[in-house]
């Protein structure tokens, strides 16, 4: 694994360090644009086609599993092999697919009761929720610009709920608590396998993450079927059939996470996840404009 990380980064050191920083953030900018995207598509799913939550976070969860597993076969083979030998790397990795699955589908949930955009502002509170676990765990109070920051998180959560009318609701309280849980959900697959992230290449970790998120969705799928619910099989025409396979499953998360995290790897983690506010904008816009 070591030997793998030198040779990439030797051949990293071939490009100039304009044209690392350049390729770093457009494939981070571009990841999270995707990740935007495939919020917008599933409101389309939902509105238009009449899928489930739980079909799209099936769906999406293996095919996004399947493309980035096999990439890390071929690519990742000794870290994959490495990672899922060590029994606490694999209880990681387990706590990690239960957030994803968990974060995929509550978001999910929060598109249906919202829109692409409201659902994505209200995700990206986990940075909150991320900033807030470090504060405790660090023993400190938030700094000055961090305050500010969480101000800022807070107002606009309040106006999008109010629209700035204090005596009113401008969405209903399922999709507020629908989007709080995503936003939990996501702080948890954030903080948990950050350990795995020291050791190993990310899209391998990320590659597994999604493999046990496609076996979790897969599980509750075929539960909700043997306790007597409705597990009915969408009625998608071809353009629907895009819209969830490559929309959601391959632009919208496959290719979302490679390049996210491939641009993280690049230009750090700080300068990352300023480029990950790029996912808000891009389902607001997008949705704004369908």
């Amino acid at each position: 694994a070591s030997a793998d990380a030198l040779r990439e980064a030797h051949a990293m050191n071939h490009m100039g360090a304009q044209e690392r920083q350049l390729l770093g953030t457009t494939a981070a900018l571009f990841g999270a644009a995707l990740w935007g995207f495939s919020g917008a598509c599933a409101q389309i799913s939902l509105e238009s086609f009449d899928v489930s939550p739980l079909f799209i976070t099936l769906v999406r969860a293996w095919i996004a599993a399947v493309l980035l597993i096999g990439f890390s076969l071929i690519r990742y083979r000794r870290q994959m092999a490495a990672l899922l030998s060590s029994p606490r790397d694999r209880w990681l990795l387990l706590v990690f697919g239960i957030g994803l699955f968990a974060s995929q589908l509550t978001y999910v949930q929060s598109v249906s009761l919202t829109n692409a955009g409201t659902a994505t502002v209200l995700q990206s509170l986990a940075t909150v929720l991320v900033m807030g676990f470090a504060c405790v765990q660090t023993r400190r109070l938030p700094y000055a610009p961090e305050a500010a920051g969480l101000a800022c998180a807070l107002a606009s959560t309040w106006l999008i709920a109010t629209h700035g009318d204090p005596a009113a609701l401008a969405m209903p309280v399922e999709g507020i608590i629908w989007g709080l849980a995503n936003a939990l959900a996501v702080a948890l697959y954030i903080i948990r396998p950050r350990p795995l992230y020291d050791r190993y290449p990310a899209i391998p970790v990320a590659a597994l993450g999604l493999g046990a998120s496609a076996v979790l969705s897969l599980g509750c799928w075929m539960a909700q079927g043997a306790l007597g619910g409705s597990t009915p099989m969408p009625s998608l025409d071809a353009r629907g059939w895009v819209m969830l396979a490559g929309g959601i499953g391959v632009l919208g998360t496959a290719c979302a996470f490679g390049l996210y995290l491939f641009g993280v790897a690049v230009v750090g983690s700080v300068k990352g996840s300023l480029f990950g506010a790029a996912e808000p904008v891009s389902a607001m816009l997008l949705t704004a404009l369908w």
